[in-house]
Formats: C-alpha cells, sequence, structure tokens
C-alpha cells in the first residue's frame, strides 16, 4: 500500500460511514478531521497505513496529549482510528489493528460540587414569603429530603404517601426514615431528620388542597399516590425539581444556582466532614462500591486544608519561591 493511495483510502472510508453506517453529517466531519490527523502523522513518519504499528499509535496519542488535547478529545480519536483500521482489517488491506489496544490517558476525575455547610443551612431554612403557601411548602419538605436524607432526585421523586407493593418509596414518619428504590433496583432505608420530618408534616397538611388532585388521581392513580405533585396534580418531575431548585437557590442568595445532586454531594461531603465514617456515608448513599464514596475524602481532605491554611499559625505565611531560594 503506498502512501499517496491512503487519502483515496480515507475517501472511500468516510463514504462506507455517510452511505452504509448512516451517521450524522457533524459525526462523519468529526472523522475526516481525525483522521487527516492520522493521514499526517502517517506520513512524517513515512508509513503506509499497512506499515502502521501499535508503537507508532502510542507516540502519536503522546504527542497529541503534550499538544495539550483533552484526554476524552484524544478518547474519540482513538476511537475513529480504531473504527478506520477496523474497516481496512474487513477490507483486507491491513494484517492487524494497531489500535486495538491502545487507551487514552485518564481522564482526571472532577470533584463533585458541593456546597459550604453555611450555604446549605441557608437554602434548607429559606422561607420563600412571594410563593403561596402550598407550593412554599412542597419546597421546603423537597430541600430538607435532598439534603437531609442525601436522596437522588428521582429517589425524591418516586416517593409515595403511603407504603404498598407498587410503590417505589415511600417516608415511615413514625420511624423517621425514607424507603427508597435506588440504582439497580436496590431499595434501602434512610434515617429522616427532625427538620424533614417537621417540613413533610408541613406539607402534608396542605397537599391535599391542591384542586387537580382528584382529576389526575381518576386518569392515574399512581399520580394520586405521588408524595410530590406538581400543580396540575401529577407527580412531580426532576424536571420541575431542578427548575424550582434553581429558582429557590438563587431566591436564598448564594453565589451559583443549586441543581438535585449538589445536595446529595454536599449531605455526603458534611456527613463525613464530621464523622469520618466513609462506610456510613456508602450505605446512606446507596452505592454498591465503596470506591465511588471515596471521592468524597477528596472533598473532605479540601476542607481540612481550608481549615488548616486559614487557622494555623505556621500555615499563614508561606514561603515565595525567591525566599526559599536564599541562603
Amino acid at each position: 500500500m503506498a502512501i499517496c493511495a491512503d487519502l483515496a483510502l480515507v475517501e472511500r472510508y468516510l463514504d462506507h460511514v455517510r452511505v452504509e453506517r448512516r451517521l450524522a453529517a457533524r459525526t462523519v466531519e468529526l472523522y475526516a478531521i481525525h483522521l487527516t490527523t492520522l493521514s499526517e502523522k502517517a506520513a512524517e513518519a513515512r508509513l503506509a497505513f499497512d506499515k502502521v504499528q501499535t508503537t507508532h499509535v502510542r507516540r502519536w496519542m503522546a504527542q497529541l496529549h503534550s499538544a495539550g488535547h483533552a484526554p476524552r478529545g484524544i478518547a474519540l480519536i482513538l476511537s475513529c482510528w480504531r473504527s478506520f483500521f477496523r474497516w481496512l482489517g474487513n477490507e483486507g488491506l491491513v494484517a492487524g489493528n494497531p489500535v486495538q489496544d491502545v487507551k487514552a490517558p485518564k481522564a482526571a476525575r472532577p470533584l463533585p460540587k458541593a456546597l459550604a455547610v453555611d450555604d446549605a443551612v441557608r437554602l434548607a431554612d429559606l422561607h420563600d414569603t412571594e410563593a403561596d403557601p402550598w407550593t412554599e411548602a412542597r419546597d421546603r419538605a423537597v430541600v430538607e429530603l435532598l439534603y437531609g436524607c442525601g436522596l437522588r432526585v428521582s429517589e425524591l421523586t418516586g416517593l409515595d404517601v403511603y407504603a404498598s407493593a407498587t410503590a417505589r418509596g415511600w417516608v415511615d414518619l413514625d420511624a423517621m426514615e425514607a424507603s427508597v428504590l435506588g440504582k439497580g433496583g436496590k431499595r434501602r432505608s434512610v434515617p429522616v431528620g427532625s427538620k424533614a420530618g417537621e417540613a413533610l408534616l408541613a406539607w402534608l397538611a396542605v397537599r391535599a388542597d391542591c384542586a387537580a388532585l382528584d382529576a389526575a388521581a381518576q386518569r392515574d392513580p399512581a399520580d394520586g399516590a405521588a408524595l410530590f405533585l406538581g400543580a396540575k396534580g401529577t407527580r412531580l418531575s426532576p424536571h420541575a425539581v431542578w427548575k424550582q431548585l434553581r429558582a429557590r437557590s438563587l431566591k436564598a442568595g448564594l453565589a451559583a444556582p443549586v441543581h438535585p445532586h449538589m445536595l446529595r454531594h454536599s449531605f455526603a461531603s458534611h456527613v463525613l466532614q464530621s464523622s469520618s465514617d466513609l462506610r456510613a456515608v456508602q450505605e446512606l448513599l446507596g452505592h454498591a462500591n465503596i470506591t465511588t464514596t471515596q471521592v468524597y475524602t477528596r472533598l473532605d481532605f479540601q476542607h481540612l486544608a481550608k481549615t488548616y491554611d486559614e487557622f494555623h499559625p505556621r500555615a499563614r505565611a508561606r514561603p515565595t519561591p525567591e525566599s526559599g531560594s536564599k541562603k
């Protein structure tokens, strides 16, 4: 296979993914860009595609990384190259796929966004005097359950007023615990704090005042059983919770809008800061693997480091590079 023939192969492959695989126009455009990069790398090394080895691909990947490409972007490039060489193999043009076992650099796992304790409490304590009492009671209970119990938004919206064989979840105020259906259909019980319990009792006292509740319950009994309702009497949706929480956090004067999972992160971080009990946090969150929970130890260390920098007398004056180099 001559190097000059490689561009023709790229065009054939792009026709293949465009016509036979029916990939989106934008995807085909990205494939063209990534395969142009591959062609340029191969040409610089004076290699035809059938002479490309895994060592070459690893070197080119390292060059992309050094040039500032993000790990996720490199992963997409490798995926394109891998598919291209697979097609070449199916066409009988290469003996093997040199990209098959090449993996992109690992992307840094971002820290979950959690609120400071004061901000979380400010949000939970907000009394919106401009909202109607029905909506205000509901939204306060929503915030208290999300932050006080560490629920996922899907777990929250799946709660029913009473336990039943068909209920995905419910709250037992006598036992002060919530039973929820988490990821993978796994059920768990989480404690309900006194503030959340008070907010739920206030909400339940006005919940039936929704004028559309009876009609909605007749159309769908599952709506009538829902703990949290929208104005039309139907089960509150995750999107509606996101929207209401965003507006509520801005009214509370928080610097950035809050989303439901941020309150779950805040719950986990604040419990871990106070207890240092990683296993307990794992159980409360319903994580199947403790490595998922361990990300909060990074948040906890970040909190400790900030406290150290702020309050320890030996941490306040850090040496500059210039002062550190003086003899």
